[in-house]
């Protein structure tokens, strides 16, 4: 039986559908991209009209993601006070709230930006919204590995909305979140093992236990660490961001390593926060060292 309103859905609760704090990392990575791609400033339409469109279509997937884990969220605590389960959005509403934004989103895009980065932000809300959130979310504990490439995809997005094209370069900032997103994630999965253990999603630490889901957090950020050398390596970026980068991967290695070896209650936490805090610096950093 469908629940009954609580209350009538404001503002609020469509832009809490939108995820806004992954939004705004996802578009601090698609501003850092777009900088990149060009060695002066980027043009003001394009930083405006590029990363509004992006944004609208990240967050049509977020609603998306929102309106088929509806049921799933109304078992676990962490997501049972999300607007659908608590019956202030209908699931109807929520469809043509993420299909409003994403047609709006792809329509800037394809006339105020360029069609290449307008079908790859097309590409990254399909691969979330229904690849990832409707099929691969249930189907492997590697789904957040697998999954993790649309996810990835912003800083490529900014550097094509500049360039009108796919370089080698705006490829490796992809390749450096998507190394990055299991070892953010999967300490988060960590922390709220109880909640997933209620649900059908076969997240890692539920179906292989949490040591092996630390030693898999431990090598994955060995191999983040040597992919965010690589920009120094190809010249991308100077000594600043190397140092930067070496740094900050210093930090997130000691957290995995005190999640793997102690058992202290809030490492996993404490963890999936630093994680946080480690990309928007280390974009920060590749963005400061562009200009030095």
């Amino acid at each position: 039986m469908q629940k009954q309103a609580v209350k009538a859905a404001t503002w609020r609760d469509y832009y809490e559908m939108c995820k806004p704090r992954v939004v705004m990392m996802m578009i601090l990575t698609s501003l850092v991209g777009m900088f990149l791609a060009v060695p002066g400033m980027v043009a003001l339409e394009i930083l405006v009209w590029g990363n509004l469109g992006i944004a609208l279509v990240a967050s049509a997937g977020a609603v998306v993601n929102h309106l088929i884990d509806h049921q799933v969220d109304t078992i676990m605590q962490r997501t049972i006070k999300r607007p659908i389960p608590q019956g202030k959005v209908s699931p109807t509403q929520a469809l043509m709230f993420a299909l409003a934004i994403c047609v709006l989103g792809m329509t800037i895009l394809i006339f105020l930006v360029n069609p290449l980065c307008a079908w790859l932000t097309l590409a990254s809300f399909v691969g979330y919204a229904i690849i990832y959130t409707g099929f691969l979310k249930r189907a492997t504990p590697q789904n957040i590995v697998i999954g993790g490439l649309s996810g990835a995809m912003p800083p490529l997005l900014g550097w094509t909305a500049v360039t009108g094209t796919v370089d080698a370069n705006g490829l490796l900032l992809v390749l450096i979140i998507f190394a990055w997103t299991p070892p953010h994630f999967w300490p988060l999965a960590i922390h709220r093992k109880n909640d997933y253990a209620k649900t059908d999603i076969p997240m890692l630490p539920v179906t292989h236990g949490d040591p092996l889901t630390k030693l898999h957090t431990l090598l994955y950020t060995i191999i983040m660490c040597l992919v965010t050398v690589l920009p120094y390596l190809t010249g991308m970026s100077g000594l600043f961001y190397l140092a930067s980068a070496v740094l900050l991967g210093g930090g997130f290695m000691y957290y995995s390593l005190l999640l793997m070896f102690t058992d202290r209650p809030r490492a996993a936490l404490t963890t999936f926060r630093y994680s946080i805090f480690y990309l928007i610096a280390l974009f920060i950093a590749l963005l400061i060292d562009h200009y030095i």
